[in-house]
């Protein structure tokens, strides 16, 4: 038996410690202590997932250090934005335990992944990795099958850190490509917003398809010129993550795309999802990032341009369809 941290108590971050608790002794920290009230009465986190009952192995805590301590394996499960702050508060603990996040995006302001978070932070050395893959957390709380990825710097961590959570309805592969694990998490949800915008046009399916081929292409495209290997894109971590997020009727991301199609303000929509909607910050960085570097994303280019009122959807889809014929590749 071991015991895992499990910080950010979001709905991700709540079904993955529910999950897991099932098998192992399971912290769920969240900084705010009124939530974490909320939860010790309801034994359940209502605000985010519902009456689900949290397992008898299941504790929750709102002191960091207190959450941390004696655990085998942390696992963070905060928003991209508060990925850096929670680092350096575990790293002023003194923590040596491996790291795993499951959060996707780039940051705020450096445009950076969270793996590279993770080396500013913690050193290239430092045991870490990332949790990535198709995954709603509606799904895996009622039990129903689930396979993700889980990919670090260390074959070996890898490997148990993937058992530890691997078991019930949850399947887990491990892998050590954390740059396409990384990139195939945060930029699916630029295409989900995409998809979104294109089923809120009315354009079918044969529209949808085409946008998630070509927004694989394009992270494809990203991922590699970061240094990810290409079959990474073909697995969970790639195509898997982005079919879901593109077509599933839980995806945040697609929803944001299907109200601006709608004609609704980005404000506004933020403001009635009670989530973090990942890709809408993902859209802005992942642009900076890919003229930095010279890669071509015209998806991501007309949405990150959609997000920022610079044009409205009709006019994005426009452009795309207006780009001149080309042969096919990655």
């Amino acid at each position: 038996m071991s015991k895992v941290a499990v910080l950010g108590a979001g709905a991700w971050g709540t079904a993955l410690a529910m999950h897991i608790a099932l098998q192992h002794d399971v912290v769920l920290w969240a900084r705010n202590s009124g939530h974490v009230s909320g939860m010790r009465k309801a034994r359940a986190n209502p605000l985010y997932l519902g009456d689900f009952t949290f397992p008898q192995r299941l504790t929750v805590e709102d002191d960091l250090p207190t959450a941390v301590a004696g655990a085998d394996l942390i696992l963070s499960v905060v928003p991209t934005a508060g990925f850096r702050p929670i680092l350096q508060q575990l790293k002023a603990l003194g923590i040596q335990q491996p790291l795993i996040w499951a959060n996707k995006g780039l940051e705020p302001q450096t445009a950076k992944l969270p793996f590279e978070v993770a080396q500013d932070e913690l050193g290239a050395d430092y045991p870490w990795g990332v949790l990535s893959g198709p995954s709603f957390a509606a799904e895996l709380v009622r039990g129903l099958p689930t396979a993700i990825t889980l990919a670090a710097n260390h074959r070996a961590l890898a490997q148990q850190a993937a058992q530890l959570v691997h078991g019930g309805c949850l399947r887990v592969y491990d892998s050590v490509d954390v740059v396409g694990a990384s990139v195939g998490g945060a930029v699916k949800n630029v295409m989900a917003i995409a998809a979104g915008i294109s089923d809120g046009m009315g354009f079918g399916n044969n529209a949808r398809a085409a946008m998630i081929t070509r927004g694989l292409a394009e992270i494809t495209r990203f991922g590699m010129a970061l240094g990810a290997k290409a079959e990474t894109f073909m697995g969970l971590a790639g195509a898997g993550d982005l079919i879901l997020t593109c077509t599933g009727q839980y995806s945040r991301n697609r929803e944001v795309g299907l109200q601006l199609a709608s004609g609704k303000s980005l404000e506004s929509i933020l403001a009635g999802l009670g989530h973090v909607a990942e890709g809408v910050n993902t859209a802005r960085e992942v642009m900076r990032r890919a003229e930095t570097i010279g890669v071509e994303m015209p998806i991501t280019f007309e949405v990150n341009q959609l997000l920022t009122n610079q044009k409205s959807a009709q006019a994005a889809v426009s452009a795309l369809l207006g780009r001149g014929q080309r042969q096919e590749s990655v």
